[in-house]
């Protein structure tokens, strides 16, 4: 298994130009999203009472779905930052090498596999 002491500059753009594609599309998705957790309107007239909790429910939906996407963009940040101060690629837990096949498959994760199973 490759160690992230191998990793060169290149690589480190690589993860560094993944990470900010992930955040820009986090942007676009939050940009979607805020139509969704509008207040829902009150007139029962324009409204009926079904529609309106389909419509309040919706709503709950779209926060919690921005929530996880808050909870996104703070790992990727958080990811970011490690590239930033040179602790890219260790795990933040047991200060271990991650191999490269995990950040491949999930470039902010701040463990190494030994330490996120626990």
């Amino acid at each position: 298994m490759d160690h992230i002491l191998d990793m060169n500059d290149s690589e480190l753009e690589h993860y560094r130009d993944v990470l900010d594609d992930a955040l820009t599309q986090l942007a676009l998705y939050d940009a979607r999203g805020r139509t969704a957790q509008q207040v829902v309107a009150l007139d029962q007239q324009a409204v009926g009472r079904l529609s309106r909790m389909d419509a309040l429910q919706n709503q709950a939906m779209a926060k919690a779905t921005q929530r996880l996407r808050d909870q996104d963009r703070h790992r990727l940040q958080a990811a970011l930052a490690r590239i930033n101060s040179d602790e890219f690629g260790y795990c933040v837990e047991c200060g271990d090498d991650i191999a490269k096949e995990r950040l491949e498959r999930a470039p902010a994760a701040p463990k190494c596999l030994s330490c996120t199973r626990g």
